[in-house]
């Protein structure tokens, strides 16, 4: 579930473990709220492979960091429900 201007972007590398499973455990979260998830490889860009580095996977939502390394279902909720009219 990639999408471009989507409300989610979660930063993070091809072949990181940790990266693949925020992305999974987001999915349905993403899903269930209908909103979209765009997916940055940070090795295809120097200027965030220098800003994230080993600090990933990063999830943003609305411009605002919500999490590293792992998923946190609660500030994910609590953003969600913030931006919910």
């Amino acid at each position: 579930m990639t999408e471009e201007g989507a409300p989610f972007v979660l930063y993070g590398r091809a072949w990181c473990h940790l990266c693949e499973d925020m992305r999974a455990e987001l999915e349905p979260i993403a899903k269930r709220f209908g909103v979209g998830i765009q997916w940055i490889d940070i090795d295809e860009d120097p200027l965030l492979d220098a800003r994230y580095n080993e600090r990933v996977p990063v999830l943003m939502l609305d411009g605002i960091e919500l999490c590293h390394y792992r998923l946190d279902r609660d500030a994910v909720h609590a953003a969600l429900r913030q931006r919910r009219p």
